[in-house]
């Protein structure tokens, strides 16, 4: 019984090969070209930190919610319930668009999410670990933009 569940838990931490893992300044310089910079009054240290807390810097993750409820798509983690094409797609995108490594329409949608009244609040991750941080900063440390 505990085999199963430590090979279940292997199984989600093992990145499949040709997995598209971007580093913290990659991302941070597509977001920072992408117009997130300042974006709706949000810094670009908030929009990587969001990143990394909803999908460690993959913009190709998919994660199904386990009550089935939704899935997120891409770098920022977007939900079909609401914003791509397997919902009300408020973005105007499919949801397997949200999944490019270059970002944009990954940006254009997380753009139209934070102009919503809860701004980067839509992102519970973002709430609990980015909001209040005193440690933004550190997600632009050594990088170029």
């Amino acid at each position: 019984m505990k085999a199963s569940a430590v090979l279940s838990l292997i199984g989600y931490l093992v990145v499949p090969s040709g997995a598209a893992i971007l580093g913290r300044c990659v991302v941070a310089k597509r977001l920072h070209d992408g117009g997130l910079s300042g974006f709706e009054g949000y810094s670009l240290e908030n929009w990587v930190c969001l990143a990394y807390f909803e999908s460690k810097f993959n913009p190709v993750a998919v994660y199904e919610n386990i009550d089935g409820l939704y899935t997120g798509y891409g770098l920022f983690q977007i939900r079909n319930p609401d914003w791509c094409d397997r919902g009300r797609n408020r973005c105007h995108v499919s949801c397997s668009a949200l999944l490019n490594p270059n970002l944009n329409k990954t940006i254009e949608c997380a753009k139209r999410i934070v102009k919503g009244k809860q701004g980067m609040g839509a992102w519970p991750s973002w709430t609990l670990n980015c909001q209040y941080s005193d440690t933004l900063a550190r997600w632009l440390d050594g990088c170029k933009l």
